[in-house]
């Protein structure tokens, strides 16, 4: 009976983490406080049943024109303006207060999406022009770009070299960044490594230092046979996509 009573207080301890951790994932609405909303508007919030920041950006303010509804905003109790004792400009200042404290619960526009994500993207040299200018200027970062053709056409040559230009300094054309080197064939070469980084007067040394070789060999240790190897090719993108990332 001891064991038993410990497995439940256990399981109910997990299931107290896990809920835990889930309220964690979104704002009190009380926390408005801290920009200046009082507590009794914050109340009146929750009387409509909002209780999160999130829930307070996602609902509109007022009901689409040209809904069935829009003519009668009382038949719509998620519509911000219908929570009872707030004003337009209360909502509009709370609405202002909630986006500060949670800015990736906001609206964007697809447009805007883009034009943030292009400003963290950076294009890294081949150390080829012509290749480059092929690419639109490089290789691009937070994306996965696919090598294919024949035998001794170059693919682990170009690799090699991107393991040195993506550590060089970005007015280089470089990424000023860290590789992670995942060869399934055995074909890292230092020594390579090492003539292409005197090429653009790199020290050798410190570049090797920012490669991590032989990303899969816990892969391959951990799956074994053909028998596994969905599993583990399921695994290693996922992992690949979050290198992407």
């Amino acid at each position: 009976m001891a064991a038993i009573e410990e497995a439940v207080l256990a399981a109910e301890g997990e299931a107290a983490v896990e809920e835990a951790e889930h309220v964690d994932d979104f704002d009190h609405i009380d926390k408005l406080q801290q920009l200046g909303i009082s507590a009794a508007d914050i109340k009146k919030a929750k009387d409509a049943n909002f209780f999160t920041i999130q829930s307070f950006i996602m609902h509109p303010k007022k009901a689409r024109q040209g809904s069935r509804l829009s003519g009668n905003t009382a038949l719509i109790p998620s519509v911000l303006v219908n929570i009872k004792g707030l004003s337009d400009a209360k909502v509009d200042k709370m609405v202002e207060a909630a986006k500060k404290l949670c800015p990736a619960a906001s609206w964007r526009t697809g447009a805007a999406v883009a034009a943030e994500r292009a400003r963290d993207i950076v294009r890294i040299t081949t150390g080829s022009k012509q290749l480059d200018d092929l690419l639109g200027g490089g290789m691009e970062t937070k994306a996965i770009t696919e090598m294919h053709g024949e035998y001794r056409t170059g693919k682990t040559q170009l690799c090699l070299t991107m393991c040195v230009t993506c550590q060089m300094p970005e007015n280089m054309g470089g990424g000023a960044g860290k590789v992670a080197f995942v060869d399934t064939e055995g074909t890292f070469r230092p020594e390579r490594i090492t003539a292409i980084a005197e090429r653009y007067q790199l020290d050798p040394t410190a570049v090797l230092d920012n490669i991590v070789d032989s990303l899969t060999s816990n892969f391959r240790n951990d799956f074994c046979g053909r028998g596994e190897l969905a599993d583990r090719q399921q695994k290693l993108g996922q992992m690949l996509s979050r290198l992407k990332k």
